[in-house]
């Protein structure tokens, strides 16, 4: 196992911060945030068309580049830290994710070079308030119908194609419908993280066709869950290190009776303390990144580690960075609320720190 970064790795991260320090500067976080479609569609073409990310872990066969689980985690680390506000997550983790491992050939073939190519957007439904109004599927001759409703869908208001994971009389099953798909509304949900969209599908008598074996929707959830985990890991060491680099920045900058805040020993303490809550997350996450991309029997265990950690590890680097600024870190325009919000909301998803230690506790016999 190596958890350290070859010299090509190295080159990839340069390469991606040097296109989001262009494309995704707070100014740009600013506007986009606002927006209803919360992206802005050149620059995701650009991230395609010169960048290759959306299809950075794609299988070559299916029009990607075959690159492996770490490469895709330094990529969203990247992201992370700039808090890019674009469909990245949901369409490449998530329902590229699921694609993968819904053993649906023909999906694959259909939708992967499309969204490697950066033309289609994806989103994966997973998510319900309520079992009792949750997503059914209802044979409709060849295909299906989709009734119910699926909640925080990550990018569900502008996804072009929608994986639903829906009940049906043949067990848990995947299922695709179009965004624009007669029977399907879409509605924004107010959430504490703007720079990430999050929306509410509601289907009455979607249209809808079969991804993969009926029954098995299960454990494909199951398993692109792991590797969301593991993902959102990545990126929460992206924010982690950027709320660091803005506290030892300022406590470097910021004078008090003459002398740098820095130079006190309160604050001294509060940024190494810091430091070593990055570093820890950082290894946690990176072994995570490293059993996906191997196949290890491991993950299960390193991305409920990875999740739990690094999620408590950027929550609170982001609250002592707004301490250490002070009253500036208190205002709306300061980015440290920004990076304070993701990190709260990210803490939450797909499981929250205590739901993921007591997953691990359950996996090594607590």
């Amino acid at each position: 196992m190596r958890l350290g970064l070859s010299e090509e790795q190295e080159e990839l991260r340069r390469v991606v911060r040097r296109f989001l320090d262009q494309k995704s500067p707070e100014t740009a976080v600013r506007d986009l945030m606002h927006t209803e479609a919360g992206y802005d569609q050149a620059v995701w073409r650009q991230m395609a068309e010169q960048l290759g990310l959306q299809g950075i872990a794609v299988e070559e066969r299916h029009g990607g580049s075959g690159f492996t689980f770490r490469e895709l985690a330094l990529v969203l680390e990247e992201m992370g830290g700039a808090l890019l506000c674009a469909p990245f997550f949901s369409t490449v983790v998530l329902a590229a994710g699921a694609l993968g491992r819904s053993g649906d050939e023909a999906a694959c073939e259909e939708l992967l070079p499309a969204i490697a190519a950066g033309r289609r957007i994806a989103a994966l439904a997973f998510e319900e308030d309520d079992e009792s109004n949750g997503a059914v599927a209802v044979p409709d001759g060849a295909g299906w119908r989709l009734r119910g409703e699926k909640t925080y869908v990550l990018d569900g208001h502008t996804a072009d194609v929608v994986l639903v994971v829906a009940r049906s009389p043949r067990g848990l099953g995947l299922f695709r419908c179009d965004g624009a798909a007669e029977g399907l509304q879409r509605d924004l949900i107010p959430t504490l993280d703007l720079t990430r969209k999050q929306a509410r599908l509601r289907f009455s008598g979607t249209p809808a066709v079969a991804v993969g074996r009926l029954g098995h929707g299960g454990t494909v959830l199951d398993a692109v869950l792991r590797l969301a985990a593991a993902a959102l890991a990545a990126e929460q060491i992206g924010g982690t290190q950027r709320c660091l680099d803005m506290a030892v920045g300022y406590a470097k900058e910021r004078l008090q009776f003459g002398r740098p805040i820095g130079s006190f020993q309160a604050i001294k303490h509060r940024c190494a303390d810091l430091l070593v809550e990055c570093e820890t997350a950082r290894s946690a996450a990176y072994y995570a990144a490293w059993c996906a991309a191997a196949g290890d029997e491991d993950l299960p265990v390193a991305a409920a580690m990875a999740k739990a950690h690094c999620s408590d590890a950027y929550y609170r680097t982001a609250a002592e960075n707004i301490q250490i600024h002070g009253g500036i870190g208190f205002t709306w325009d300061h980015p440290a609320h920004l990076y304070f919000k993701r990190a709260k909301s990210s803490q939450l998803m797909f499981g929250d720190p205590a739901h993921h230690r007591v997953r691990l506790a359950d996996l090594v016999g607590l």
